[in-house]
């Protein structure tokens, strides 16, 4: 399958700096001192050989096929730090992001794109909703009988009308259960007024990652319903 803004670039109607100008106005590439205070704080700074001052050249240069097919794209995190450090403002993270909407799903990093999958339908590490609810009740149910001082300890799901809504990190349900227990015992002393989803209740969005607007949009639409749904006030996103 072909992302339909990559068919766009094949035909040639914009190159890569253009088209970059065109979705995104205030990209501000030509503003580039090259004066190197992105790369200096970017953590993706000197991997697959590449930093965001040597992104942005490549961009104005007209090298197209190079940033086209570098993994770098997936290797910056759109963390930020690279517009603040800049004199100029250039939002390099809004531009990998373009570009990563560019890439053939076929020839996107293969866990990244399986993730996203995945949350479409269940959560991003593939194990079910009602897996999930299991292990949450298990892990609650050893730990008020293994630690007497929490007896009490509470970790609600589907609670309708509680103040607060918590996410989660998929990756402590599906393989590190117990990490969960740290927090819901933060949040039964101070006594937050919580509860967890029994669907839509992984945290983390992988769409994002990929550079699939649609796919990211549609994920973060089906956790904000489900919070709708159940009548929270607040949303903690633990991500």
């Amino acid at each position: 399958m072909t992302a339909p803004d990559e068919i766009a670039i094949k035909k040639l109607t914009l190159k890569l700096k253009a088209y970059v100008l065109e979705k995104f106005k205030e990209a501000n590439i030509d503003y580039c001192l090259t004066c190197g205070m992105c790369a200096s704080g970017c953590p993706a700074t000197g991997l697959e050989g590449l930093d965001p001052r040597k992104f942005l050249r490549l961009l104005a240069l007209g090298q197209d096929d190079e940033l086209l097919s570098t993994n770098w794209i997936y290797a910056c995190t759109i963390c930020g730090r690279c517009k603040h450090a800049c004199p100029m403002g250039i939002d390099v993270g809004r531009i990998v992001y373009l570009l990563r909407g560019l890439r053939p799903l076929e020839d996107r990093p293969k866990s990244l794109q399986k993730s996203c999958e995945l949350q479409k339908t269940s959560c991003s590490t593939g194990i079910s909703n009602e897996d999930f609810v299991w292990v949450v009740n298990d892990v609650l149910e050893e730990t008020c009988q293994n630690e007497p001082d929490w007896a009490e300890l509470k970790a609600p799901i589907d609670k309708k009308g509680a103040e607060y809504y918590l996410n989660q990190n998929a990756k402590e349900p599906t393989v590190e259960p117990e990490e969960m227990v740290p927090l819901w015992k933060i949040l039964h002393t101070v006594g937050i007024d919580w509860t967890y989803s029994s669907k839509w209740w992984d945290g983390a969005n992988y769409c994002m990652f990929t550079g699939d607007a649609k796919d990211w949009e549609y994920t973060l639409r089906k956790q904000v319903e489900t919070i709708e749904e159940l009548c929270c006030r607040y949303y903690i996103n633990t991500e």
